[in-house]
């Protein structure tokens, strides 16, 4: 049976960015009983209450200032210094001219002090673009001349291997937090406001700037919630570059929720053995990987003597298809309910996150089962003239509703519907 739904069935006058046209033939097999269409009410989207990231995470330092907030080896800061010390450098972003929509650079190695420059940037009322130093130059090139910025907040050490520019660069290993205000700034900005920008690979083309708001990632842990039921208690591993939007549903996360995030340097995520080694130390319960690494990490566990030790509560893939039966060995030694494996499917255009779907032992001669929409999200799949495709032919995949970016950065031709 077909998803029931034409192109006409849909209200279009409630979606952010209306459609979202994702280029990626895929076969209509979804059963209507088992993924529902949800259509999001407008009310439910025009009542819906302000939240920016950095005010749920001040919220957190209200409730648990002295709990552990971002750890790395043997550094550990919590969530009260946390906060002070973002607040610092927001206080200096805006002395700088940082304000509301307004793109700050950031290129950093993963450390603690990459946590304290993406929450100043967000407290200073800005959107940080992330500079990943092991993308080739020409893009992150590229990308800095799109985005315009203004500001670059970085180490002293990586300057030489960062693309010339006319933006002012504030070192933050040197930076001088004892002097600045610590307190919350008190900067205008609403949910609807930027929070990054994070380039596509350019696959088809040059890379876009997907314009993200602090609404599309609050809904995203929101509407998931019933789901998953984050913690104080959990501890996220933060395995992905920050220029990949895994890392937002894993550095945030923790963060709204008051969980603890574990940095994991970029060398050690090159080592399956190390990374098994640091889930077991740092007991983290939820793990966000790409199939990929995880096969890697699978394979590792197989000569380790310390494979109960584990802690995980959820292991979430994304960013790849998943091959099923690879992860049999997995299932066999650990089953399918603690942790609990699941498959959620998604692009940067729709904030990190589409669908849903909890994966059991049964699963393994399936194919890359994504599941169901997040509840305020709506999949279509359609053909050229955007009518709905019969079972088992072959159409493109449409998402509407609250997920969608604002658009691409520079790109009004690509805006339009």
């Amino acid at each position: 049976m077909a998803l029931g739904l034409t192109v006409e069935d849909i209200n279009l006058s409630f979606y952010p960015s209306k459609f979202l046209r994702m280029m990626m033939d895929i076969k209509n097999n979804i059963k209507h009983n088992s993924t529902k269409i949800t259509k999001l009410n407008y009310d439910t989207l025009q009542n819906s209450v302000d939240k920016c990231i950095h005010r749920l995470f001040e919220k957190q330092v209200e409730r648990t200032p002295e709990a552990i907030a971002v750890v790395l080896d043997n550094q550990k800061i919590s969530y009260k210094e946390l906060n002070q010390k973002a607040n610092q450098l927001a206080h200096h972003l805006i002395s700088l001219g940082a304000k509301p929509d307004m793109l700050i650079g950031i290129c950093m190695e993963r450390s603690i002090d990459l946590i304290i420059g993406l929450l100043g940037i967000l407290k200073a009322g800005g959107a940080y673009l992330p500079i990943d130093l092991s993308y080739p130059q020409d893009r992150l090139a590229f990308m800095i001349e799109d985005a315009n910025t203004s500001l670059l907040i970085t180490q002293k050490g990586l300057l030489e291997n960062i693309p010339h520019s006319k933006a002012t660069n504030i070192y933050l290993d040197e930076f001088n937090f004892h002097d600045k205000n610590s307190s919350n700034p008190d900067i205008k900005i609403n949910s609807n406001n930027l929070a990054y920008v994070i380039y596509t690979s350019g696959s088809t083309g040059k890379p876009n700037g997907v314009m993200v708001t602090h609404k599309n990632v609050e809904r995203l842990f929101q509407s998931t919630e019933p789901w998953f039921n984050f913690n104080e208690k959990d501890v996220w591993s933060f395995f992905h570059s920050y220029a990949f939007d895994f890392s937002v549903w894993e550095i945030w996360g923790a963060l709204i929720y008051g969980g603890k995030v574990v940095v994991v340097p970029y060398l050690l995520s090159r080592s399956p053995e190390a990374f098994y080694d640091l889930l077991v130390r740092e007991k983290v319960t939820v793990l966000n990987q790409t199939p990929s690494a995880f096969y890697q990490l699978i394979q590792a566990e197989g000569i380790k003597d310390n494979t109960n030790k584990l802690t995980l509560r959820y292991v979430i893939f994304g960013g790849e298809a998943l091959n099923l039966a690879a992860l049999n060995p997995w299932f066999e030694k650990h089953g399918d309910q603690k942790p609990r494996l699941i498959n959620m499917y998604g692009i940067t255009e729709t904030t990190v996150h589409v669908t849903y779907r909890p994966l059991t032992s049964k699963d393994i001669n399936s194919g890359s089962v994504i599941g169901i929409p997040i509840p305020d999200l709506q999949v279509y799949i359609l053909n050229e003239q955007l009518k709905e495709v019969p079972v088992s032919e072959t159409g493109e995949m449409y998402v509407g509703g609250a997920g969608l970016a604002r658009g691409y950065l520079n790109r009004p031709e690509l805006n339009k519907v």
